[in-house]
């Protein structure tokens, strides 16, 4: 099954109230719109796009090895995914979905990273419950997705609406900010030029892990020069 029809399948049970979560139609309304007032602001408009040059960066990997993007672009392009945490059931069924496509994009030789706020428990959790062979890097205070212009705050009524749902985000994030990162996708050629950028405010829309394919297919005739 796509990625897509498996969150849209997860976001019909959830907005209709059915187990697990049985939230109540007032929590669907609120984060409605947020989701709305997020896509009307533009923020996502002004976020890094294909044939920008993507920022460098050195990130600590839950054991706590510093990871850096010149490193990884050195052996190859190298696939980004920006992604909200753990606690968030459409990023998780994202990995999952990302973690299928791994051997193929290992196969155009690309490397693969997912970059999150979360702090290097949550991440090590997130590796484990979604068995990923790939790591996921720890981005304090969401500073590189800020760099990718995919940082945002979180209106008022939603962080109250997260904390009467017990879903601490300083707690998960280490950091106090209320701050997420839009979920992206990026795919960075070895010059550092992004060749694929795929932005959603809509935190339910992401796109399929396939179509990054033709992006690294083209990194993969520009490294054997043809």
């Amino acid at each position: 099954m796509p990625l897509q029809a498996k969150l849209d399948a997860f976001r019909a049970d959830f907005e209709a109230g059915k187990p697990p979560y049985n939230v109540p139609a007032s929590v669907v309304t609120v984060m409605h719109r947020a989701t709305a007032e997020l896509i009307s602001s533009g923020v996502a408009e002004k976020t890094l796009k294909a044939g920008d040059t993507a920022p460098s960066f050195t990130l600590n990997d839950p054991d706590g090895h510093p990871v850096s993007s010149a490193a990884l672009l050195e052996k190859g392009p190298l696939v980004i995914s920006f992604y909200r945490g753990v606690w968030c059931p459409y990023c998780n069924m994202e990995l999952q979905a990302l973690q299928q496509a791994w051997p193929a994009f290992r196969g155009l030789g690309a490397n693969l990273i997912a970059i999150s706020p979360q702090t290097a428990v949550n991440s090590r959790k997130s590796v484990r419950q979604n068995h990923l062979d790939f790591p996921i890097l720890s981005d304090t205070h969401n500073d590189v997705a800020a760099e990718f212009g995919l940082r945002f705050a979180l209106p008022d009524y939603l962080v109250e609406l997260y904390k009467s749902l017990k879903n601490d985000l300083p707690s998960f994030n280490g950091d106090g900010s209320w701050t997420l990162p839009m979920p992206g996708r990026f795919v960075i050629g070895q010059d550092g030029v992004i060749l694929y950028a795929e932005v959603n405010p809509d935190y339910t829309r992401r796109p399929e892990p396939e179509d990054m394919i033709p992006a690294l297919q083209r990194a993969a005739r520009l490294t054997n020069g043809s």
